[in-house]
């Protein structure tokens, strides 16, 4: 009964601490890039009124926020070099995904939790890690990060009729602006 009573014990601390360390991860607040260029937004000048703009948010990030943050970004820009509409001239959203897999805490084989070591029922005869199994011990999750970029061309004046891919920056900052994670 020992054994049951510890394992639960375990059990329950390993709960806590992954839920204490999933509290701590938020998306990606809007800003320029970190020192590595990893999360956040970049910009590169291409010509006068054209530009390279990039924002890229970490595994918790959504597409739909990294895509809102992109344009708010060119919207931003296009204000700041003092024109008044932008253009998408290319455009385009990268997933990455990753695989990570964990050993699950709450596990448990015929002689108890996985952390039970296995030499320590050796008397009873050979036993392998791997037999008698209950059923899987790891737990796989899929990491998606999403980067968005898009070439942007600057205008003054009223933004051009019929051109779906074209902005009016002022109003971009009034409508998505607070519906970003500053």
């Amino acid at each position: 009964m020992k054994l049951k009573a510890k394992s639960v014990r375990m059990a329950t601390l390993a709960g806590a601490a992954a839920l204490a360390l999933s509290a701590c991860a938020t998306a990606t607040a809007y800003g320029p890039a970190d020192p590595d260029g990893r999360y956040g937004y970049s910009e590169s000048r291409l010509e006068a009124d054209r530009y390279r703009v990039t924002f890229s948010g970490n595994s918790v990030t959504s597409r739909e926020q990294v895509e809102m943050s992109l344009l708010l970004r060119a919207a931003e820009l296009t204000v700041q070099s003092g024109y008044d509409w932008f253009s998408t001239v290319e455009r385009a959203t990268d997933r990455d995904t990753r695989f990570y897999t964990t050993r699950d805490p709450f596990y448990y084989d015929r002689y108890g939790p996985y952390w039970t070591p296995y030499w320590r029922f050796r008397s009873r005869g050979y036993w392998s890690p791997f037999a008698h199994r209950w059923g899987p011990d790891y737990d796989v999750r899929q990491i998606d990060r999403y980067e968005a970029s898009a070439e942007i061309v600057m205008g003054r004046g009223p933004k051009p009729a019929g051109d779906p891919n074209a902005f009016d920056a002022r109003d971009v900052i009034d409508n998505i602006g607070p519906r970003v994670r500053m």
